[in-house]
């Protein structure tokens, strides 16, 4: 205890999160905070050295203000300060030496500082009989206190016991012991020394009763241990006893049935010793014990599985293919490969099936196809998807050693089916992902690989199992997605939109006959007529398969089967004048060509994940100085498509009649429409091409011709993907001409045949054979080009009719 008096005086201020000192308590503590570390620094340039500390209200606030600091805290001296000068870190000592208080805040922004006034205590008479009696009770409470609390160093115990000054005795018990912040921080503020210690008293009391609470938890924790080891041993004499009784119970009894089962499995002898292992591990194990539930639940499933059970296949081509043909209509490529998969299988049953690989918009048929196939071969079928899968251990399973640790979806999906050998569509294939847990893609690489997956070891079965004889089919969006080993390991079939013919036809034969069987009615309740049909295909629906147009015919025997459950008694029929009754407004408009030829404008063919799109590339020229605005949320490659459109313009300027300096006179501004949907590829060449010629030479862009293709600086037109989608969206939108890249003549046999008797392609190698179609020639043009000669070596051929079907025009 001090009875010196110290004045106010200005000094830095540094906050202490869940820390409180007191007077005399000689303290070391770390300083990071760059307040704090700023506070540090301006104490140890004064002479004296010294420093406010004081407790933060809420230790969880970074940067806390005078407002949110404790009302009484303590002056100390910086005794020692070890850390560089150069870092933010300090570890320093500190004597406190009086309790104090802020009484003018002098700055709070770059450090704490305040005038700091310090508080004056009332001290007892040491010599008084309450005094004397109140510290005979706090040493009392601290003595029962020491019994019970963690080992503190002799020094400390004896010193405090030793001093017969009050106020020392409380000060040293409350700063060496560990009370709550809170408690030591309202023993700090009392400034009577009588009721500090009676509040000393109090927390004694209550730490005290507390650790007594702690220890008889821990014995009781001992105790529980004990009894274990008591269990243990009782357990260990039980199994002798259980032998002797011969008890079928016994863990003896269970890893012997585990090991006859073992036994007759048709494995390699390393595998049954593995198992064999398992099983005495499981007689050593305590019967109750979580590992011997891991190890009796890894035996069942492993045991469990289909070791060499097989199911026998229907290699019946001509059964397999009316099959087919009554499930699906159209998909000729895709059945005709599943045909000739089973033709295989039927000449050769040992040969490995390649992996098929089903690539295709949404909707189109691929997981039915799948199923299908397991029909037709008499196999089980599984399904498992992969969209969203990003955890390697999906697919090889997790170590037994894990908590809730299972077999992968391969293995998983073997159980499901009860034998070795059933049809497994992997579906979603190209919407894997990976990250830190490992790329599941990578670990299907020996499940898809016909040399490899008969040793498919999971990580949970730790056994070989033989995957060898399923067979196994994919399905994808986007194959492009795919990775690339992974795609090298399959056989890619493409799966395309269907026309509105082909919607037509599956929704008459197929999906009206099943929703009208599902929903309990039969062909005398209700009837769609084919221009309903028609209507609902191109104004209620917009996709490339026809997921959409099942749901919207449900939704209408939906509405029509609560007309009979309220009684009607008749039949109805589903026309276009009642589809809005049943499905509201229309949500497409039909496409009709209701425009005129325009000016710097063309019609280009775009490929989505959903089918084929058209879409129309503007052109604006304005007098300005030679600015190219591009928008529509066009992608790189796009954008690099629209400046090599300019650079083939400014070569070609005298031949088509521009003005040679127009890249420095004009603003050229190209958009596509429907800005909010991002638009990229290299396809859109030829279009933006064509139709910044039209805006610059003011010739119109015939209506009914649409095109694609990439473009090079010397005006090439090269081959791009997607033909057949994007010549469907054509046909959709009512074109008549579409310019293809001479490349792309080829992938012609792929076109539906619908679109190739409707629309003319054109295969053009250059873009002037793509701007003498495209754009309409003005009247000074044709007056040229009648007085010109006509040259030998370039004739126009007339529209010639393939063996395809398809009516092409050399240009």
């Amino acid at each position: 205890m001090s009875d010196k008096i110290y004045q106010p005086e200005t000094s830095p201020v540094l906050a202490l999160r869940n820390l409180v000192i007191f007077p005399e308590q000689t303290m070391s503590f770390e300083v990071g905070r760059l307040k704090s570390v700023r506070a540090i620094k301006s104490a140890v340039e004064t002479e004296n050295r010294k420093i406010f500390l004081v407790s933060q209200k809420d230790a969880k606030v970074e940067d806390p203000k005078f407002s949110e600091l404790s009302e009484v805290g303590v002056v100390a001296e910086i005794k020692q300060i070890s850390g560089s000068s150069d870092s933010n870190n300090f570890e320093i000592v500190v004597e406190g030496l009086y309790r104090a208080c802020v009484k003018e805040i002098t700055r709070e922004r770059i450090s704490l500082r305040a005038v700091i006034e310090q508080l004056p205590e009332t001290y007892p008479d040491n010599n008084d009989n309450l005094t004397v009696a109140t510290l005979r009770t706090l040493k009392s409470k601290f003595d029962e206190y020491i019994s019970v609390s963690p080992r503190i160093a002799p020094e400390i115990f004896l010193a405090i016991l030793e001093e017969e000054n009050l106020a020392d005795v409380t000060d040293d018990i409350a700063g060496h012991f560990h009370f709550e912040v809170s408690d030591k921080q309202s023993l700090l503020n009392e400034l009577d020394v009588m009721k500090r210690a009676e509040k000393l008293c109090s927390i004694l009391s209550k730490e005290t009763e507390l650790l007594k609470l702690e220890l008889e938890i821990s014995d009781k924790v001992q105790e529980k241990m004990d009894k274990n080891q008591r269990e243990y041993y009782l357990r260990e004499e039980m199994k002798v006893i259980s032998k002797e009784l011969g008890d079928d119970d016994s863990p003896i009894s269970e890893a012997r049935k585990y090991k006859d089962k073992i036994a007759l499995l048709p494995i390699d002898d390393k595998s049954k010793k593995k198992l064999y292992e398992e099983c005495d591990r499981l007689i050593k194990t305590s019967q109750g014990s979580p590992e011997a539930n891991v190890t009796r639940t890894y035996l069942e499933r492993v045991t469990n599985l289909p070791w060499g059970v097989y199911t026998e296949d229907a290699l019946d081509v001509c059964a397999a293919r009316k099959i087919l043909d009554k499930d699906h209509y159209g998909l000729t490529e895709v059945k005709e490969r599943i045909i000739e998969l089973i033709a295989v299988k039927k000449l050769a049953p040992d040969a490995n099936a390649q992996i098929l690989c089903l690539v295709g918009p949404p909707g189109v048929g691929k997981t039915s196809v799948a199923k299908s196939l397991a029909k037709a071969m008499g196999r089980r079928y599984v399904r498992i998807s992969l969209g969203g899968v990003r955890d390697e251990a999906e697919i090889r399973g997790h170590r037994k050693t894990y908590i809730g640790s299972m077999p992968g979806r391969i293995i998983t999906a073997i159980e499901q089916a009860e034998t070795a050998n059933p049809l497994i569509l992997l579906d979603e294939i190209d919407k894997l992902g990976s990250d830190y847990k490992g790329d599941p893609s990578s670990a299907l690489l020996e499940v898809l690989d016909g040399e490899q997956n008969n040793t498919f070891t999971d990580h949970y079965i730790e056994v070989p199992f033989d995957l060898s004889k399923a067979l196994f089919i994919t399905t994808a969006n986007d194959a492009s997605q795919i990775p690339a080993p992974l795609y090298d390991r399959m056989e890619v079939i493409e799966l395309y939109s269907y026309t509105a013919e082909d919607k037509f036809l599956i929704a008459k034969k197929h999906l009206i006959p099943k929703q009208i069987k599902n929903f309990g009615m039969n062909a005398k309740m209700i009837r769609f007529t084919d221009t309903a049909i028609r209507c609902m295909i191109s104004d209620y629906t917009k996709e490339a398969g026809v997921r959409t147009l099942d749901r919207t015919i449900t939704k209408i025997i939906r509405k029509v089967a609560v007309k009979f459950a309220e009684g009607f008694d008749g039949k109805i029929t589903v026309d276009p004048a009642s589809l809005a009754e049943y499905l509201g407004a229309p949500r497409y408009k039909s496409s009709k060509l209701d425009f005129d030829d325009m000016v710097g404008a063309a019609n280009g063919l775009a490929w989505t994940a959903v089918g084929g799109e058209m879409m129309q590339i503007e052109v604006a020229v304005l007098d300005g100085s030679g600015k190219i605005e591009l928008t529509g949320s066009l992608g790189d490659v796009m954008k690099e498509s629209a400046k090599a459109a300019v650079t083939y313009i400014r070569s070609k300027a005298d031949a088509l009649g521009i003005e040679r300096d127009f890249y420095k006179t004009k603003d050229i501004h190209i958009h596509v429409p429907e800005g909010a949907v991002p638009k990229d590829g290299p396809s859109a060449g030829v279009t933006m091409t064509t139709a910044l010629a039209s805006a610059l030479t003011g010739r119109a862009v015939n209506k009914t011709v649409a095109m694609t293709g990439e473009i090079t600086l010397r005006g090439k037109v090269l081959a791009i993907g997607g033909l057949r989608e994007k010549s469907t969206a054509a046909f959709k939108n009512g074109m008549k001409t579409v310019l293809i890249p001479e490349e792309n003549k080829a992938d012609l046999d792929k076109v539906n045949d619908t679109v190739k008797n409707a629309i003319e392609f054109i295969p053009v190698s250059n873009l002037d054979e793509v701007l003498s179609v495209a754009l309409a020639e003005t009247e000074h043009r044709k007056i040229q080009k009648a007085e010109a000669p006509k040259r030998k070596a370039v004739k126009n051929r007339e529209p010639e009719k393939k063996s395809t079907g398809v009516y092409c025009r050399e240009v």
